[in-house]
């Protein structure tokens, strides 16, 4: 008896609860032995709000749980009491999938969900920044406060936006921090 990996629903916003519930659930029915793991993703970014930087944990897939079940047979069949115990657990929906059977995530989809969870738990959390070539923005903070200009080119591994702004008549580059500017 091996085990799959499946997808599953439930309220956005309420995706730790969920996942609690279907543990404590499992536990309580002594059906742990099915339940390998419990996966919500999440992504790790850094932003900066009112000039105090944060590390800020998003959910990749808000409303759904990825969930490790022991299955009866090679073509990924979840047993009735493991069925029983996912739609019956308070919080969780149902599985992702056509029809009333559960289907199982293919090897691909799995891997690139564990290679994530990998990589989030220990890389260096990621800045997110919104802007891209060409969007125009007005730079808040700094000796060019309140100018306006043309993002030229933006540097993620650093955390600049390099900016084209006119002093005295000529376009000059400019590079910022990606929270000294705001998009107009």
């Amino acid at each position: 008896m091996g085990t799959r990996w499946y997808v599953l629903r439930c309220q956005s916003g309420r995706e730790d609860q969920a996942r609690e519930s279907l543990l404590k659930q499992a536990k309580l029915r002594d059906l742990t032995d099915r339940v390998a793991q419990v996966i919500i993703p999440t992504q790790t970014f850094s932003e900066v709000r009112g000039g105090v930087r944060r590390v800020v944990q998003r959910k990749t897939y808000p409303g759904y749980l990825m969930v490790e079940l022991a299955v009866s047979d090679e073509k990924g069949q979840v047993d009735e009491d493991t069925w029983y115990l996912i739609r019956e657990a308070p919080g969780i929906g149902d599985f992702v999938g056509p029809g009333r059977q559960p289907v199982p995530m293919q090897p691909n989809e799995v891997e690139r969900l564990l290679g994530q969870a990998e990589q989030t738990e220990g890389a260096e959390p990621r800045l997110r920044i919104e802007f891209k070539e060409g969007d125009a923005v007005r730079i808040k903070e700094g000796p060019f406060e309140n100018f306006e200009g043309v993002v030229e080119e933006v540097i993620p591994s650093k955390g600049l936006v390099r900016v084209v702004v006119t002093i005295f008549g000529r376009p000059t580059p400019v590079e910022l921090e990606y929270w000294q500017v705001e998009a107009l």
